[in-house]
């Protein structure tokens, strides 16, 4: 997976510059998760490294349809079917997301509750989170009922547990120290 991540970062972020250049971070976001879908099909995967699958026959397999075959985004799978990296798309397509969202000053953030939160608890963490991170929040929410109450708050470099569990397990660390 490490490996997967530091072959795909270059093309990342070489496809967020062409794409930022453009004014086109939308278009590329959608093209780019659509041909990661592709990539991540088994029944497409084993042609990457089948020698008799040309590169412009990966391109045409993985281009958006309606896409011109000459657009900068063919030419960039071009560039990945080439180098036999099509199967990095899906690790390329996350690490464009988050560059994408740096550049517009957004946050994801990964929250995990014991309860589905209803949508005015969303919004109250959502500005919560705004405040306290200078930053658009764009949350991403799951439901986990082994927290027995409360969430689990990931921005991608800092967790905040205040979960019901999490605060059983430090009281019981505090407790036997």
């Amino acid at each position: 997976m490490a490996q997967a991540i530091t072959l795909a970062r270059p093309y990342a972020r070489a496809a967020f510059e062409v794409a930022h250049a453009a004014g086109s971070l939308g278009a590329w976001s959608q093209a780019l998760a659509f041909a990661a879908e592709v990539a991540k099909d088994s029944r497409v995967a084993g042609f990457g490294n089948d020698p008799r699958v040309t590169a412009d026959q990966l391109v045409a397999l993985h281009l958006p349809q309606g896409m011109a075959a000459d657009a900068p985004f063919a030419r960039f799978l071009g560039e990945l079917a080439e180098h036999r990296r099509m199967a990095l798309l899906p690790e390329i397509a996350a690490l464009y997301e988050a560059y994408k969202r740096e550049s517009e000053s957004q946050l994801l953030v990964k929250v995990t509750s014991a309860f589905a939160l209803d949508a005015a608890q969303a919004e109250q963490l959502k500005v919560s989170l705004k405040r306290r991170f200078k930053r658009e929040i764009e949350l991403e929410t799951q439901v986990d009922a082994s927290l027995l109450g409360g969430v689990v708050i990931d921005t991608g470099s800092e967790v905040i547990d205040g979960s019901a569990r999490g605060r059983l397990a430090r009281m019981t660390r505090a407790l036997t120290v």
